[in-house]
């Protein structure tokens, strides 16, 4: 028999999938309500767990619930944001604001990301999820979500870290930036 997934352990994992969510989304404001929005799917209905361990699911139900809100919303009008409206950090990194700027740069650049990179992408690196559970998670061969996360992971460096020449920018045969771990 397949084990329950406990509501009482949901709060141990809020921080790892609100990060995700956060990259999924590119808004701190989206990934809350993704997060809050996955738990009340989850908890609407006792859940059993089929092998998985409960990251892998509460990932799998995150996305899901993300690419159910992204196509709702692609068929509603869409309505320009006021300057007002852009965030430019985190507030809860108010004691350090150029970690909270560079925090909303890598979301933002990992937002970006086609959506097979940043699912694999945000299942590894930001859930911590190992390549198998990945590939489960994501139904794709684990070859497949290594060749995902490098390529995302090149994606994301560009767009944070364009490449300088002559000025310590250290380039790669290929004359793009040299991939770096998004710990």
């Amino acid at each position: 028999m397949s084990p329950r997934l406990d509501p009482k352990s949901l709060p141990r994992h809020t921080d790892r999938l609100y990060r995700a969510a956060w990259a999924l989304c590119g808004s701190p404001h989206e990934a809350e309500d993704l997060v809050q929005e996955t738990f009340v799917r989850v908890l609407a209905r006792p859940r059993l767990l089929r092998g998985d361990d409960e990251l892998a699911y509460l990932m799998r139900v995150l996305r899901n619930t993300f690419l159910s809100s992204r196509r709702t919303a692609s068929r509603r009008p869409q309505v320009a944001a006021q300057i007002e409206e852009l965030e430019l950090a985190d507030e809860r990194s108010s004691d350090r604001p150029e970690l909270a700027i560079e925090a909303q740069e890598v979301y933002g650049a990992i937002a970006e990301l086609p959506e097979d990179f940043r699912l694999a992408l945000v299942a590894v690196d930001v859930l911590g999820l190992s390549y198998g559970e990945a590939a489960r998670v994501l139904g794709a061969r684990e070859a497949t979500i290594t060749t995902r996360l490098h390529r995302a992971r090149r994606r994301v460096v560009a767009a944070v870290d364009p490449p300088s020449r002559g000025a310590g920018g250290e380039e790669s045969r290929e004359g793009s930036p040299t991939p770096r771990r998004l710990d």
